[in-house]
């Protein structure tokens, strides 16, 4: 899972590559880029949870409870943000679950491998961060999956991505982790409202 193409097949990933390039005010390929970096990311974040059993039936139960998919039936209104907030759409959030007191430095390490600001690139985590859990949850409810059926798709997912060499992957594995904490500055949600509230 390295595109938004192998997130929501190719039509609707170009689609929703320049959406996301307007939302944050950046060219499509630098975007990409960010994205290209983010999604191994988030799929990182997640498989440690999923391998974690303190943390996967936690995890089994947001998919099950508040991400169903249907934010993927609706991407343009998400994309558009003319979507009502709930906890399916709260990147926040979820990314908060999902790095924990990583959020800062898992942005920082990509805005200074990609060039992109710290407030873009927060921005991007917290649209990607909704459509991965949706993906997941769809998967969960097509396929009829319990906890250990989803949690090992999450995990392989990861695996399928490591084996193909990827070198992004790599690079998310050295973000996740490192013991560093990055500059203590704020959450991604905050970094993203400082970006948007200065535009």
């Amino acid at each position: 899972m390295f595109s938004l193409e192998d997130l929501l097949g190719q039509a609707a990933g170009n689609s929703a590559l320049g959406q996301i390039s307007q939302q944050v005010g950046a060219d499509s390929g630098l975007t990409s880029k960010v994205i290209s970096m983010a999604l191994p990311a988030i799929l990182g974040g997640l498989t440690k949870q999923a391998s974690n059993p303190e943390t996967a039936g936690g995890l089994a139960n947001a998919l099950t409870n508040d991400h169903d998919g249907s934010i993927l039936d609706n991407l343009g209104g998400f994309l558009g943000g003319q979507v009502a907030p709930s906890p399916q759409t709260d990147g926040g959030g979820i990314l908060g679950h999902i790095f924990g007191s990583q959020q800062g430095q898992v942005t920082e390490q990509i805005s200074q491998n990609s060039g992109m600001g710290i407030g873009q690139v927060a921005q991007i985590l917290m649209t990607l961060a909704p459509l991965v859990m949706g993906f997941f949850g769809k998967q969960q409810t097509q396929q009829g999956l319990n906890q250990g059926g989803i949690m090992d798709m999450i995990m392989g997912s990861q695996q399928q991505a490591q084996s193909s060499g990827n070198p992004m992957m790599d690079l998310a594995s050295s973000f996740l982790d490192s013991d560093k904490d990055g500059s203590a500055m704020d959450d991604i949600a905050s970094m993203a409202l400082k970006y948007m509230t200065n535009r």
